[in-house]
């Protein structure tokens, strides 16, 4: 069999254009690809909800892929140990409450996880902005593609519909943020701006989860943006916290969307 690059073409540019068009209205855009994302998105799509993870870079995962200063290790306490065996992710004991899993392989298998669940992934794509319209609620956001981003051309972005958003951006906190900067009156953390309190992995692990909230009117922070947007303490690499704010943002979202 000969092959045509024209098919080939026309073949990508047909199944994206179409799945693009078609996720152009949905229920939950996640922005940011990193672990408590990927968590949320399967346990979302596994509910029937239509979702789409948002990712400015080209790949998937955050800071998991390095593991701690690129040992490619992570540390999952036992409270996030099913999170992993739900995952299909192997891991060893190492003591008593402390699990140790491959990095690479966690992000791997937490990709494959979602996007065999049904959610959509739109990598090279930034968030750019918010779209906000009655009772002051988050109904959309403006995408542009990563790149244009980066070296800050002057290219319109384009507009996705959406329920509900979670912000999984991590340290920057992206999504909060921009509503901070465009709306100052907005009520988004407790001392009137974000960021993450110094290293406290045990503080840090748990306030990751109590964290993980509608902060502003359909908007759910997640995983460190979640930390950042509460002056939580960041925690390293351990991601036990991470996995399990996926869980708990994933839960919300669900409640959430039944009474709209």
């Amino acid at each position: 069999m000969e092959l045509d690059e024209v098919i080939i073409t026309r073949a990508i540019f047909d199944e994206y254009s179409r799945t693009f068009l078609d996720y152009t209205d949905i229920d939950v855009a996640l922005v940011g690809g990193g672990p408590a994302n990927l968590v949320a998105a399967k346990y979302l799509a596994e509910a029937g909800a239509k979702v789409a993870i948002y990712e400015q870079k080209l790949s998937l995962g955050g800071g998991m892929w390095a593991g701690g200063m690129m040992f490619p290790r992570i540390v999952v306490q036992e409270e996030a140990r099913r999170i992993l065996d739900d995952f299909g992710i192997r891991y060893r004991d190492y003591q008593p409450g402390y699990y140790v899993a491959n990095s690479v392989e966690s992000v791997g298998k937490l990709i494959a996880g979602a996007t065999s669940a049904g959610a959509e992934v739109f990598n090279l794509v930034s968030f750019e902005d918010v779209i906000i319209r009655e009772n002051d609620r988050v109904t959309g956001i403006v995408i542009n593609w990563g790149p244009v981003t980066a070296q800050r051309l002057h290219v319109d972005p384009l507009m996705i519909r959406t329920k509900l958003v979670i912000d999984g951006t991590g340290h920057d906190a992206v999504v909060c943020n921009t509503i901070l900067r465009k709306i100052p009156n907005a009520k988004i953390g407790e001392f009137g701006s974000l960021g993450e309190k110094p290293m406290w992995s045990e503080v840090g692990e748990r306030l990751a989860v109590d964290a993980t909230q509608e902060i502003y009117p359909g908007l759910i922070v997640a995983g460190m943006a979640a930390n950042a947007a509460t002056c939580a303490p960041r925690m390293g690499p351990v991601f036990g916290g991470m996995l399990l704010s996926g869980e708990k943002a994933a839960k919300l979202a669900l409640e959430k969307l039944e009474k709209l």
